[in-house]
């Protein structure tokens, strides 16, 4: 068929338009949030039932930090039944006032405020006060709150990669099958015996070896599909977290690619998956055979026989109807990070060539 070269050029002229503008949207942007992250007033969400913590004594030293500094903050401590709608307020509050939002907590709290976040052009800042704490600890943010607080005004933005399960985000996993059964056992047992991680450890131990339901998933990514009977799926998109756990670096190198790493594990024996916590145990799960990681964009999960699943987003179990879409987030969130020193990642900035590559 012939093509006639005269009808490409307008297409090319588009696309350097169209890069153009989008360079100059995500350099106004930038330029905003650094402007809002050096002089806004912070706006502190804050679980007060995360971690084990005294959450007067933390408020007390992120306040210390934040009066030395010169910088205006207000807290919004809240119950986790009002997190959503405190969230929601803390990112008008910001776009009304130039301010950053912060979140205090665990990764499932910090996962509502970023909820919130998203999009909306605001800065967004981390004081960890969970029990594992892998978004900020994945992110060189400090557990301790003075060491934090002084992120926040010390920091430097960072762009973050968002993971989407549906119309929910995650920014350490989602999953289902055996892990959210892990995660709410996990929960029952640390409201009764303490939020610690070796209750997490240990209930996690003994959850695993009881016998579980095998899933039935057709699942298809990169116009690919296939079935496949698991006990459960893992997608990550946390570095930190993969490694702990012992995904092979080749696999966690999807990260890095912009893309979700997933995680099925094949039915299993009692005696295959103590041998299984061991190698989790010593960071060596990714070796087994049983174990199958992959990298991808996009992945939408059909369980075989069930319309509803159970499924955990960072540490919080919730229902969610089938088709279930894994996919990475179109717009990052703009998060405040420690200066980068002699060996760290830094910002890379956006040049024109990449925009027309995006666009």
């Amino acid at each position: 068929m012939a093509v006639n070269v005269g009808t490409l050029k307008p297409r090319r002229s588009s696309a350097v338009h169209i890069a153009t503008a989008t360079l100059r949207a995500m350099t106004n942007s930038l330029t905003e949030a650094r402007q809002r992250a050096a002089v806004g007033t912070f706006y502190v969400v804050m679980n007060g039932r995360s971690g084990h913590g005294d959450t007067d004594a933390a408020c007390e030293r992120i306040k210390t930090v934040l009066d030395a500094a010169g910088r205006k903050h207000e807290f919004l401590i809240v119950e986790p039944t009002k997190l959503k709608t405190t969230a929601a307020r803390a990112v008008q509050l910001a776009l009304e006032n130039g301010g950053v939002v912060v979140a205090a907590g665990g990764d499932g709290t910090i996962n509502t405020v970023a909820h919130a976040v998203l999009g909306s052009g605001v800065p967004f800042a981390v004081l960890p006060q969970g029990t594992f704490n892998y978004f900020g600890r994945a992110n060189g943010i400090p557990e301790d709150p003075t060491a934090a607080a002084k992120v926040l005004v010390e920091g430097e933005l960072k762009l973050v990669q968002v993971g989407r399960l549906n119309d929910r985000i995650f920014l350490v996993n989602a999953s289902l099958g055996l892990y959210p059964k892990l995660l709410k056992t996990r929960e029952a047992d640390k409201a009764r015996f303490g939020r610690w991680r070796l209750v997490a450890f240990a209930s996690a131990m003994f959850t695993l070896l009881r016998s579980h339901r095998q899933l039935d998933l057709t699942m298809q990514a990169e116009g690919k599909q296939r079935m496949v009977r698991t006990l459960a799926l893992f997608v990550g998109n946390n570095a930190l977290q993969l490694e702990r756990i012992g995904i092979q670096p080749a696999h966690r190198a999807a990260l890095d690619r912009g893309e979700l790493v997933g995680t099925v594990l094949r039915p299993i024996s009692a005696m295959g998956m103590l041998g299984l916590i061991l190698r989790g145990a010593v960071g060596r799960l990714g070796d087994a055979e049983q174990v199958q990681s992959f990298g991808f964009r996009t992945l939408a999960v059909s369980p075989r026989w069930r319309r509803d699943s159970k499924v955990g987003i960072d540490g919080e179990v919730c229902e969610m109807r089938a088709p279930l879409t894994f996919s990475v987030a179109s717009e990052p969130l703009w998060l405040l990070t420690p200066p980068p020193v002699s060996g760290d990642d830094v910002i890379v900035p956006i040049t024109a060539a990449d925009a027309e590559v995006s666009a």
